[in-house]
């Protein structure tokens, strides 16, 4: 075991008590189990800031006492972070329901400005979060035109529909209202999101304020939760463009993979496009 990590380890008051055990199921950052004195912790290896970035994203999920569940950050430096391990239970209808009742409570806290007060990463994207007073406008300039310009200087993307995603952005202003900024999870996969004893968890978060969808188009992308998650998270209140926003948010993450994992994601971009261009 490396000597920075065991001098960390100590920092927290943790002896380890058997080696690092991978952990499946990460694509950036490599992921252990580690048994110690005081029980099992998380411990992540990668770049500083980033880990510096979900550390504080964490901090900032569990301060909001949302009722969901939110590892605790032990420890961080040096290119490690240490987390409380958390115990996995299995899926339920009431464990759906809890995770919306629990992810409407996390957005109803609510601010002016868009963004964070530090940039953070989406994987290993860097993500840039400086405030903005309209929602609209961060969601252009912050997400959707920058990633554009980055798949299309890669070469996973062409001119043309690069102007198309251009087209959608400077178009928001005529049917996406501005609206206060939520606390979101900001990466809320379906991986990122377990089940354990004590309530549904959030983790690997990529936290600033924006709009609340975001999350919810997040879990939709790669599967979705069930009926009982979105009864308990919209309590009978759907916005009537729902279907409009979800294609909106799903934009930014499908550009992101299409920048971290290639052109098999293109055909997703542009159906994500069509979506909303045909709304």
């Amino acid at each position: 075991m490396q000597a920075d990590l065991l001098e960390l380890l100590e920092h927290c008051g943790l002896r380890p008590s058997g080696e690092l055990l991978p952990l499946g199921g990460g694509d950036i950052a490599a992921v252990y189990r580690l048994a110690t004195d005081q029980g099992p912790v998380v411990v992540k290896c990668d770049d500083a800031d980033r880990l510096a970035g979900e550390a504080d994203g964490l901090r900032a999920l569990a301060a909001a006492d949302s009722g969901l569940v939110v590892p605790e950050v032990l420890g961080g430096r040096d290119g490690w972070l240490v987390m409380e391990a958390l115990e996995v239970a299995s899926r339920s209808a009431t464990g759906e329901a809890a995770l919306g009742k629990g992810l409407r409570e996390l957005h109803a806290g609510v601010a002016d400005e868009h963004g964070w007060p530090r940039d953070n990463a989406c994987g290993s994207t860097p993500q840039p979060n400086a405030p903005l007073a309209d929602g609209r406008a961060f969601q252009r300039e912050r997400r959707l035109l920058p990633l554009a310009a980055a798949c299309q200087a890669r070469g996973l993307m062409d001119h043309r529909l690069r102007a198309r995603v251009e087209a959608i952005a400077h178009g928001l202003d005529a049917w996406l209202p501005d609206a206060p900024a939520s606390l979101i999870h900001g990466d809320l996969w379906s991986g990122n999101v377990l089940f354990t004893p004590r309530g549904p968890a959030i983790i690997d978060p990529a936290v600033y304020r924006h709009y609340p969808e975001v999350d919810l188009a997040m879990l939709t992308l790669f599967g979705s939760p069930g009926a009982a998650f979105f009864e308990a998270y919209w309590d009978g209140c759907v916005p009537s463009d729902w279907p409009r926003r979800e294609a909106l948010f799903q934009l930014y993450p499908l550009l992101n993979h299409l920048l971290l994992f290639g052109g098999g994601y293109r055909g997703a971009v542009e159906r994500a496009v069509a979506r909303l261009e045909a709304a």
